[in-house]
């Protein structure tokens, strides 16, 4: 791939499709004094929640709307933050971010419900399962860990610091262009770095910082609902990585993606919404 920067981003940096949200109506939710932006599309009985990615919003999810907005509930977060959410000086664990899915859903009135997740959203939604298996009807984990990490401190400081000086951008710019490797995403790519990009600065240092460092919090020991796993064929998806899945989830369905980045729900969002449908049907948490 070319060398990416952010001033290479084009004015109208945005993939041609229409975006189902646009003109979703906005709620916030109340977790302490912050305030947390969802939106809520769909109807039935049944309720699928997303939680999208480090420094990301809820138009990375944009793609499945169309797919899931007739046959259930939808909620869509913007963890705090994040996109329309309040962004204060704090610490943003995975408790945190857990703690404001249980707030949106508690004011959306959802008593339970499929969790989605994607990267950074696996970790908050094992944390919401740990704290809220009630609440929990099935976990969705896109192409994010189930684990901790096997990192060193030294390892874990070299991979935030670049994201601590002030031309953090250009790093952030590279960091995310990087995992649209395929020819015809620039699009793409595009949009979700300058989405990205929009993200604090000292959001993204801790969230990144609390990710790693609070891995006890989130790793679950064992998972007892439908769980999906949903992985971009890549090397960090190792044959151990998905022995270790298959050790603590009792229904597991493991697949993994071709020709696709991290974000496989934006670069093949037909087929990626074919297997979440299907998922879902199967284990009676849509409708059909």
């Amino acid at each position: 791939m070319a060398a990416f920067t952010s001033r290479t981003l084009a004015s109208d940096s945005t993939d041609p499709s229409p975006n189902p949200l646009a003109k979703a109506p906005s709620h916030f939710a109340r977790l302490d004094t912050n305030k947390i932006h969802y939106v809520t599309l769909g109807k039935g009985k049944n309720a699928v929640v997303f939680v999208h990615c480090w420094s990301g919003r809820i138009d990375f999810w944009r793609f499945q709307v169309p797919a899931l907005s007739e046959r259930a509930r939808l909620v869509l977060i913007d963890l705090p933050g994040h996109g329309k959410s309040d962004k204060p000086q704090t610490a943003y664990t995975m408790d945190f971010f857990a703690r404001a899915v249980d707030a949106v859903m508690r004011d959306a009135k959802v008593e339970k419900a499929a969790l989605v997740g994607h990267s950074m959203g696996v970790p908050v939604i094992c944390r919401f399962y740990r704290d809220h298996p009630e609440k929990v009807a099935a976990l969705i984990a896109v192409d994010g860990a189930l684990r901790k990490f096997d990192a060193k401190p030294d390892q874990i400081e070299g991979f935030i610091s670049p994201f601590r000086v002030l031309a953090y951008r250009e790093h952030a710019s590279q960091f995310i262009g990087g995992m649209f490797p395929n020819a015809g995403t620039e699009a793409l790519r595009d949009r979700a770095v300058a989405d990205v990009l929009k993200t604090p600065q000292h959001v993204m240092i801790s969230a990144m910082e609390e990710m790693w460092r609070d891995q006890p919090a989130w790793a679950p020991e064992i998972i007892d609902v439908p769980l999906l796993v949903a992985n971009a064929r890549s090397p960090f998806w190792t044959p151990d990585y998905e022995a270790h899945v298959r050790k603590i989830a009792t229904k597991v369905e493991y697949r993994t993606m071709e020709g696709v980045g991290h974000f496989l729900m934006l670069e093949k969002p037909v087929e990626f919404n074919a297997m979440l449908v299907d998922f879902l049907q199967r284990n009676g948490l849509i409708a059909k």
